[in-house]
């Protein structure tokens, strides 16, 4: 006689399996590189450096 198979962990590492590769689809189709996520946060920080540079001192 075999060794007992549990079903359901068959069926949870399937739905993981499943998820991480829909996951990686995503990151390929909507995801943004480090590179452009470091322009992307260099620009906010020159935007509220120029915005707080114009503000009136009182």
């Amino acid at each position: 006689m075999g060794k007992p198979v549990n079903l359901n962990r068959y069926r949870k590492d399937k739905a993981r399996a499943d998820q991480k590769a829909r996951a990686d689809q995503n990151a390929v189709k909507f995801g943004r590189s480090k590179a452009e996520k470091d322009l992307d946060r260099a620009r906010a920080e020159k935007a509220a450096r120029d915005l707080d540079s114009h503000a009136a001192d009182e």
